[in-house]
């Protein structure tokens, strides 16, 4: 197979450029054509199209497979189109590839600390990244039947492996076979979006659809980008034993997040022995003798750092190019993506959006979050709105960085007077324990109740730990009734009850105290 894929023994950087048009572009791996086999067969023929589909969902990523699956389920007939691979970013460039390597890379960070758990040092432990990423490919390889051809084709749905483009408002074709349909979704996700930096083009450089294919660990990597991304991989890469250099225009990484959360994670990767260079711009990348050299400005000031492997993580820009959404009616920019309305229909009312094509918000869960909602809205006349959604995420750093709902100058801004509880993960017997205290739990409630309006949990497991906080406030339950919930012990999200508790301390007030000294003293005396 190998000899009939001319980019095989290309430097996977010049292989970027052809992933749009060729979807075997891995190391081939016998853990990759297993991939492959599933996700995108070489074989596969495209049936014969209904007449007319219920729904056609353009996008096999999570979004589209959350509706092709929901019509199906219901009783639709559905037609799912995808051009490159089933189970999109999430399973072949994101969630899936990348958490693996973190795992990897926390074992390495673990026995680098060995001491700290009375285990020998053992500074010579050097990472075996070829098996770290073969790992990864195996993991990727099995998970991969949940996104399969086969499996959604038992599921009762057509797939078409092609390019979809519209021909009119109810009609799209796919390698020139047209298909009509009742309702639509685009589905087409994202794409790694790349900055405007002279030379970077020409000198080669990685994004996370590429990254996943290094067999090899580079000496030298610098990341542009201090978003999830770019901080999750950065750390990841310099545990396995790159040294690393991460780049980030602004003052503080994960720019979104409050700033002493955001700065436990520079922290961190200090200690790691990260070379951080906040507040500067890579503004130009020249190739010399098999390297790369990186022209970086701060404040003013400008230095070149040399490189074997630029990492490029600046967000993400949806993919709505070449879909011919002009001839189906359907608004978008290259920028917001397709437009939506808030139950997720477009300017053509028959066409919905889902996903990271048309989100602010682009992560998995939220893909199909929406997906959800745009199989009740456009199959059974639903006014599901997106609005309506609590949005929880996490940055997958050591410590982690999760977050739902509200930030406080958030709340500020639209006149809500908030409170915040602040419990240090120091203070948490079970990440003494486990010798995990760096971070805290924050949670901000609307002042004068115990209603929880948002919360930033920074600790090694915080991404586990935010989802308590997320089911209370869906359900509508304040961090009152969470104090009068039972929590195993010890376990470190014994944090949100040590919130909880605090908080109805807070509720003790002089009046109150005073009373209750007066009737505990006259208990006494009877």
């Amino acid at each position: 197979m190998a000899s009939r894929n001319p980019f095989q023994n290309a430097p996977v950087e010049k292989r970027a450029a052809h992933a749009e048009s060729n979807p075997e572009l891995l190391p081939q791996s016998e853990h990759d054509q297993k991939l492959l086999s599933r996700v995108h067969p070489r074989q596969w023929k495209n049936p014969e199209p209904a007449h007319c589909y219920n729904l056609v969902v353009i996008g096999a990523g999570t979004a589209g497979l959350v509706c092709a699956a929901g019509g199906a389920a219901l009783g639709g007939r559905v037609a799912l189109v995808e051009h490159r691979m089933m189970g999109g970013d999430c399973l072949n460039w994101g969630c899936i590839p990348s958490k693996s390597i973190i795992r990897s890379s926390r074992f390495y960070a673990d026995v680098r600390d060995a001491e700290l758990f009375a285990a020998p040092a053992s500074n010579t432990q050097e990472a075996n990244f070829p098996a770290v990423m073969e790992r990864m490919r195996r993991l990727r390889a099995r998970i991969s039947k949940h996104d399969s051809v086969e499996r959604f084709q038992r599921l009762g749905l057509d797939v078409f492996l092609g390019m979809a483009r519209f021909t009119g408002r109810n009609t799209v074709k796919v390698d020139g076979t047209t298909l009509r349909f009742k309702k639509a979704v685009i589905a087409t996700g994202a794409r790694p979006r790349i900055p405007s930096i002279e030379g970077l083009t020409e000198a080669g450089f990685l994004t996370n659809e590429t990254v996943f294919n290094l067999t090899l660990r580079p000496a030298h990597l610098m990341v542009i980008g201090g978003g999830p991304l770019g901080c999750e991989l950065a750390q990841a890469f310099c545990r396995l034993g790159s040294e690393v250099t991460i780049v980030q225009e602004e003052p503080q990484f994960l720019p979104k997040e409050e700033r002493d959360a955001a700065q436990m994670v520079a922290d961190a990767f200090e200690r790691d022995g990260i070379h951080v260079r906040l507040n500067t711009k890579a503004v130009r990348v020249i190739p010399n003798d098999g390297r790369k050299e990186v022209r970086l400005i701060s404040e003013g000031r400008e230095n070149v750092v040399a490189v074997d492997q630029i990492l490029v993580g600046v967000g993400r820009a949806p993919n709505v190019e070449d879909l011919n959404l002009e001839a189906a009616g359907v608004r978008y920019d290259s920028e917001n993506g397709v437009a939506a309305n808030d139950r997720l229909q477009t300017s053509n009312s028959n066409i919905y959006a889902a996903g990271d094509v048309c989100m602010e918000h682009k992560f998995t869960h939220v893909a199909e979050a929406t997906a959800r909602i745009v199989v009740q809205n456009a199959l059974f006349l639903g006014r599901k709105k997106a609005s309506a959604l609590t949005i929880p995420w996490c940055t997958y750093t050591d410590p982690e960085v999760a977050h739902v709902g509200l930030y406080v100058h958030e709340a500020v801004n639209r006149g809500i007077p908030v409170t915040t509880i602040t419990v240090p993960m120091n203070d948490v017997d079970r990440a003494i324990a486990d010798g995990e205290e760096e971070g805290f739990v924050k949670i901000h409630v609307r002042d004068g109740s115990d209603k929880i309006l948002g919360a930033t949990i920074v600790a090694r497991h915080a991404g586990e730990m935010i989802n308590e906080i997320s089911l209370a406030m869906v359900s509508g339950v304040g961090l009152k009734t969470i104090g009068k919930v039972i929590h195993s012990y010890p376990t470190q999200a014994e944090a949100i009850k040590k919130a909880a508790d605090a908080y109805m301390r807070t509720r003790l007030t002089p009046w109150l105290k005073t009373l209750s000294e007066l009737w505990l003293a006259w208990s006494r005396r009877i």
